[in-house]
């Protein structure tokens, strides 16, 4: 048990923001998380930061930015993180080892990256650094062609997961459409998904564009509080864990089709918080692409190795199914801003848990699992989370 709760949280719109600054992204998420939390500036005891970064912006000393719009900020320790596709759940973490170690009492994380500065290419390029790159920065297609490598290696493995591909992304696209923070809010169908098409063509081995997340800029804000005061503000969503588990960067020293640091993050978490996944009322998972969600169903242990398409075909994780899993749309329709990525996903689960999702609600949500990840498994992140 983690002694801190969410207690204030805020979302930007997630998309192409081309008329959006980058520091008044952050300063607006920060602000209304803020008012939402119903605390002043002054009351934060310290920020934390996460953005990636890694070339998308000139501008790479964030850490103290928000203080410029928010001037009651001024003078308060703050940092900047980054892990990857992991940075929004490395400030967050950080955030709670503050208040674990008795030196704050309510801290302000934000998450936020401006990716659509650069060309498409680009990007490709700079995401790739997430890579091992004395081994990996030749793969072709950038971050989704390592991806489209662990896809073709698992076709190879267990047969074509084509339709399971589909049927996810067809899934999280259709969560999205209901989602009003989603930089895609379109219910492309299955069919759509399935078939290559001009406007659906292959990107990197067998996925197609509707297997890739978009680039994407936006923000999210939490603010995390001890738990004993989190208890007189207005509403609170505990952690009954919050687990890290790193892993070698280079595939080749293991199973890329394993993910065993997620497994390892998701068994610990789960023991922490003194839960099995069939007590958790949903999950947000890190689908860059779909074949990372699909191989992260079998590394939290809902299915065995090779097997998760059934769970797909048998709509399992369907918004109505026995787990739903990205109910928010997931990083596959709703965007994956990397530095933002992790707290947007603790937002969405918040949401659930105080029953403030509208019309992406799952009834009755209690407890919430999210699964954030840095590079190909390298740097996993799980919560549990818990209405209180």
């Amino acid at each position: 048990m983690v002694a801190a709760c969410l207690t204030g949280w805020a979302h930007s719109q997630f998309g192409k923001l081309d008329n959006v600054d980058a520091e008044v992204l952050l300063a607006d998420v920060a602000q209304a998380a803020l008012d939402d939390a119903g605390l002043a500036p002054e009351q934060i005891d310290s920020i934390h930061v996460g953005t990636f970064n890694g070339g998308f912006l000139y501008q790479d000393f964030p850490s103290s930015l928000v203080f410029n719009r928010i001037p009651g900020l001024r003078f308060k320790p703050a940092t900047r993180y980054e892990n990857a596709c992991a940075t929004g759940s490395a400030a967050v973490h950080g955030g709670l080892q503050s208040i674990e170690a008795g030196k704050a009492t309510h801290v302000l994380v934000i998450g936020f990256e401006k990716m659509t500065e650069l060309a498409t290419p680009q990007v490709g390029e700079v995401l790739l650094k997430c890579s091992y790159a004395r081994e990996e920065a030749d793969i072709p297609g950038g971050f989704a062609g390592v991806f489209g490598t662990i896809a073709q290696a698992y076709f190879d493995r267990y047969g074509d997961q084509s339709d399971a591909l589909a049927g996810i992304a067809a899934k999280n696209h259709r969560n999205g459409s209901v989602n009003p923070y989603a930089h895609m809010r379109r219910d492309f169908g299955y069919d759509f998904c399935r078939n290559v098409s001009e406007k659906n063509p292959f990107v990197a081995g067998p996925l197609k564009r509707t297997d890739c997340s978009m680039v994407s800029d936006g923000a999210a804000a939490l603010v995390i509080s001890k738990a004993d005061v989190a208890r007189t503000m207005p509403k609170a969503v505990g952690f009954r864990a919050a687990v890290q588990v790193n892993d070698y960067l280079p595939l080749s020293r293991r199973d890329p089709l394993a993910f065993e640091g997620g497994q390892h993050a998701w068994r610990q978490a789960l023991g922490v918080a003194g839960v099995s996944l069939k007590d958790l009322s949903l999950v947000e998972t890190h689908d860059c692409f779909t074949i990372a969600e699909l191989i992260e169903y079998e590394a939290m242990g809902l299915a065995k190795p090779g097997q998760g398409a059934s769970l797909v075909a048998e709509g399992v994780t369907e918004k109505n199914g026995l787990l739903p899993v990205n109910p928010s749309g997931g990083l596959k329709a709703k965007g994956h801003p990397v530095g933002a990525t992790g707290v947007s996903m603790h937002v969405m689960a918040a949401m659930q848990l105080t029953g403030t999702a509208g019309e992406m609600q799952i009834p009755n949500a209690r407890l919430a699992g999210v699964f954030n990840m840095g590079g190909a498994a390298v740097a996993n992140y799980v919560s549990i989370l818990e209405a209180r």
